[in-house]
């Protein structure tokens, strides 16, 4: 029997505000995911070192800050830099559609929106895993 997906869940830099990674937390655990929520004001590194620690599948990033310019292409240059190229960085909260796709277009996952369904999060998650690490 195959090991369910393992996604971490962070709040990465100065973001006080965590209900939303929290009820995203939630609907995945529900899913049949196992998930680790780091908690709050964490740093890329903490959040890649957990992912290691973890031997996780995916990491959602939560972020209200207007951060996310920094915060991911520097998560996923500490992904690249540990060979986690099958590792899934996606993420949600308060970023504009033009940012949504410079990230994208940079390697990371799909972002979402606040209001996004949590079925339309956990398919896409359940999917884009499988294809990374080609299950």
């Amino acid at each position: 029997m195959q090991r369910p997906i393992r996604v971490l869940i962070a709040k990465v830099g100065l973001d006080g505000h965590d209900r939303g990674a929290k009820v995203i937390a939630s609907f995945l655990r529900d899913a049949g995911m196992e998930v680790i929520y780091t908690g709050l004001r964490q740093t890329p590194e903490m959040v890649v070192n957990a992912a290691v620690q973890e031997d996780v599948d995916a990491i959602g990033v939560s972020i209200l800050s207007g951060a996310h310019m920094t915060v991911f292409p520097r998560i996923l240059h500490l992904l690249k830099e540990k060979g986690m190229d099958d590792v899934l960085l996606t993420g949600g909260g308060i970023i504009p559609d033009d940012d949504m796709k410079k990230l994208v277009a940079m390697g990371c996952g799909r972002l979402f929106p606040p209001g996004t369904e949590t079925s339309e999060i956990i398919s896409y998650m359940t999917e884009e895993v499988k294809r990374l690490k080609k299950i």
